[in-house]
């Protein structure tokens, strides 16, 4: 049985979940993303660089900012990916560091490691492709050395 299947314990029957099709409500979407751009903010992206990371427009990081509680905005599973990695980077540099220079910091700092070559990690983010976003994650993630 894959990683997507479960196995019903009292029928006996394999049910598949496709987490790409999970629907999120607009308040989620609302959440995920104004949680996302404050992160975003603190880690002094710019506008273009967080609309990259996000895969939004100009348009929808403007009212994702203003704070408008009647604005509601439907986002594609892409885009909620996309601000589940901002936000679980956030997670992994808050246990890694104790001071918030280096929470918010860290991310525009030149990294010299094999995969930056001397560009830091919000430069790589920025290029807006999920791979560059997903390995990013991926090796600041490997920072905690099993702190979960």
């Amino acid at each position: 049985m894959s990683s997507f299947e479960s196995m019903d314990s009292e029928k006996g029957i394999g049910m598949s979940v496709a987490l790409q099709t999970q629907g999120f409500t607009k308040n989620q979407c609302v959440t995920g993303l104004r949680a996302a751009v404050g992160v975003l903010e603190k880690w002094n992206a710019s506008s273009d660089q967080a609309c990259r990371i996000l895969r939004i427009s100009r348009s929808t990081y403007t009212r994702a900012r203003q704070r408008d509680p009647d604005w509601a905005v439907a986002l594609d599973a892409d885009q909620m990916q996309r601000i589940s990695f901002v936000l679980n980077i956030h997670a992994t540099l808050r246990l890694i560091f104790d001071n918030p220079q280096n929470v918010y910091g860290f991310v525009a700092m030149a990294n010299d490691n094999e995969f930056f070559n001397g560009r830091s990690p919000l430069e790589i983010m920025a290029q807006g492709d999920m791979i560059s976003l997903y390995e990013t994650f991926r090796r600041i993630d490997a920072l905690r050395g099993g702190q979960w």
